[in-house]
């Protein structure tokens, strides 16, 4: 097992990608090469970015890859607008994502904060 498997962040992003994977199921067809690519990418990016940083050899390594998974947190906040404003997703299912993108940002946040270098 990888050290990162434990972390509780990574395991929400994982929850989190999962959730945003169900959500652009609903996406018209059109926009598989846009939004639903982007979407997906986002999502996939912030449990990637923590696994990564896990490997640094130092803690400003570690923390720019937390940073970059914060970043992709607030991209697919910004893109689930975007595909509410289409009417591709409910009003409902843009709140529960932005609800968990705030967590999942806040507990990543304070993990960063939390390493010592």
């Amino acid at each position: 097992m990888f050290r990162f498997e434990d972390l509780k962040i990574w395991q929400e992003a994982i929850s989190y990608a999962n959730d945003v994977y169900q959500a652009t199921k609903n996406l018209p067809k059109f926009e598989i090469y846009g939004l639903t690519s982007q979407l997906k990418r986002a999502a996939v990016s912030i449990s990637a970015n923590i696994a990564e940083g896990s490997a640094s050899h130092s803690v400003p390594d570690y923390r720019n890859f937390l940073d970059i998974s914060i970043k992709s947190v607030f991209e697919t906040v910004s893109l689930l607008k975007i595909a509410n404003g289409q009417k591709y997703i409910s009003e409902d299912e843009e709140r529960k994502l932005y609800q968990k993108a705030e967590l999942l940002a806040r507990r990543i946040s304070a993990f960063r904060k939390s390493l010592r270098p």
